[in-house]
């Protein structure tokens, strides 16, 4: 499109140069011939001066002849005849010529007039050979005849004749010379008009092909400025010139592959920053946990030194106080290794239980499983403790459709056990006296429950959340050092299973041991390697 703009512009200012120059041809072609006109007119009025000079220097030589005899200035009367001749030629010839160029009416009588000067200078020259024969002895200035050609032929009609003809040479040159004004004023006009009309087409031209060229540099610099600043999601118009086209097409295409890479590198960032922002959350939680885990091991170091040191310093005070003694009794004796043998049984039992922690926090707490039938297990326990707490009444209640479908359970009987006792003594406890102990048992799809519920003041919501971790005593009753519910929760989980606590203030404590359903549970060779892992969180408590 911008290619026949610039040929459009192109053929009008060559149709504007082709006018103009052919308006100088013309004019130049018309003052050429206006030019050899008037140098024509100009030779004619030479010519008509040269044949006047001549013809009255011949009439001259042939008065001469007259006054001083046939014979005088012949050569020279000869040579001016010749002269005359060659003149009128010439004369004739131009005016001819002169005709032709400017047509009858501007040379009306020149070619006849010639005719009758010729005739003229002719007859006075006839004159003059007539009387010179006539040998006339009258004085010249009397004889009549040649006093007429003297005044009346020669000073009248050849005067006129030959002053005719140069005035109407001279008006000739005169109307050439105006109609060469007329020329030159045409020539400015039409200049000055051609000027006036071709110049403000040629600027309007030149505007109107700037224009068209600077809109779509101006279009592209736009475009250019939007990609430098940033602005991917501008496209060039595809509506420019043919010319421009694909070059807005490739530009328009590296915008979208730029806002394609800036899109990338924008999700990039966004999931860099995630990443980051997840990865320093979780490096902020794991802080956290390393804070709390190591300020519970600087507890747990100073529990345990705590607890070893009781039982140690009764050891070796009921040995010193002993050993003090400079004659002591064998019931002393006895009574002291009966206080450091209680001692050590204690010493022991701690050492036990802080070995079993701590080997389940190494996952070397290894089970020795075998199938067993539940509610054996449940009818064994609660008789053993009936006869341990007698005042309270201890109660079984089954709460399973199908008893026989859910009794037999994998387990390590010996550690379930032990999680059954560590709970029914804490409710023995912490319970009120003489209250009754619930076992209840239930099951959902892939767990069977063993509810211990007692009926005592209830354990607070802030302290429940710490109820399994080591050393803790709640300011209730008992002796024990805290380590009871966190060596089941230990059991629990390492059989895979769960226990969790629920209280409700002045109604009691529920303590739930969950273990999966048989059915559910790996082959007993498996089992048999299991070591301890967490309960999944999206299990649903009891």
């Amino acid at each position: 499109m911008y290619k026949r703009k610039l040929y459009l512009f192109g053929l009008l200012s060559t149709f504007i140069l082709i006018i103009a120059l052919a308006s100088a041809a013309v004019t130049a072609h018309l003052t050429r011939a206006n030019l050899e006109q008037s140098q024509l007119a100009q030779s004619l009025l030479s010519e008509h001066q040269e044949l006047s000079s001549t013809s009255y220097r011949l009439f001259k030589q042939l008065t001469d002849e007259l006054i001083f005899g046939k014979g005088a200035n012949q050569a020279n009367v000869r040579n001016k005849q010749e002269k005359i001749d060659q003149s009128i030629t010439r004369i004739k010839k131009f005016e001819l010529a002169q005709r032709e160029a400017l047509g009858l009416d501007a040379t009306q009588g020149s070619v006849e007039d010639t005719d009758e000067l010729e005739a003229l200078i002719a007859y006075i020259v006839s004159e003059f050979r007539d009387i010179a024969q006539l040998n006339d002895s009258t004085p010249l200035h009397e004889q009549e005849r040649l006093h007429t050609l003297l005044e009346s032929t020669i000073d009248n009609q050849f005067r006129e004749a030959i002053n005719a003809a140069v005035v109407r040479q001279g008006k000739v040159v005169s109307r050439i010379n105006a109609s060469i004004d007329t020329l030159n004023t045409s020539i400015v006009w039409f200049t000055i008009i051609l000027g006036a009309i071709t110049c403000p087409f040629i600027l309007l031209g030149c505007y109107w092909l700037f224009n068209a060229l600077y809109h779509p540099l101006t279009v592209i610099r736009t475009g250019t400025d939007a990609i430098a600043s940033g602005n991917y999601h501008y496209r060039l118009p595809e509506t420019l010139d043919d010319e421009f086209t694909d070059l807005v097409k490739a530009l328009n295409s590296m915008i979208a592959r730029l806002a394609e890479h800036e899109d990338k590198a924008s999700a990039y960032r966004k999931q860099l920053e995630y990443d980051v922002e997840t990865r320093t959350r979780a490096l902020q939680e794991v802080n956290n946990k390393l804070t709390q885990l190591d300020a519970k091991r600087r507890q747990f170091m100073a529990d345990v030194s705590h607890e070893l040191r009781t039982p140690l310093t009764i050891i070796r005070g009921e040995a010193q106080v002993t050993l003090r003694q400079k004659s002591a009794t064998n019931e002393i004796y006895q009574e002291t290794l009966h206080t450091i043998l209680e001692q050590s049984v204690k010493l022991s039992k701690l050492v036990d239980d802080l070995l079993l922690l701590a080997r389940a926090e190494m996952h070397e707490f290894t089970l020795d499983v075998a199938e067993y039938s539940l509610k054996s297990l449940l009818n064994e326990q609660i008789a053993l403790w009936q006869k341990i707490v007698k005042p309270r009444v201890i109660s079984l209640k089954w709460n399973i459709d199908s008893v026989d479908k859910s009794q037999t359970v994998i387990i390590d009987k010996d550690r379930i056990t032990q999680a059954l006792t560590i709970l029914i003594e804490n409710a023995s406890k912490y319970s009120t006296e003489h209250a009754p102990i619930t076992l209840a048992v239930d099951e959902n799809d892939h767990w069977v429950n063993i509810h211990v519920i007692d009926i005592s003041e209830g354990i607070s919501s802030s302290d429940l959340e710490h109820i399994f971790e080591r050393f803790v005593r709640l300011k209730r009753k008992g002796d024990g050092m805290g380590l009871g519910l966190s060596i089941a929760k230990a059991i629990a989980e390492a059989h895979g299973g769960k226990l969790v606590a629920t209280s409700t203030l002045g109604k009691g404590s529920t303590f739930t041991l969950s273990i999966k359903k048989a059915n559910n549970n790996k082959p007993l060779a498996a089992f048999e390697e299991t070591t301890f892992s967490e309960v999944p969180n999206n299990e649903r408590q009891p």
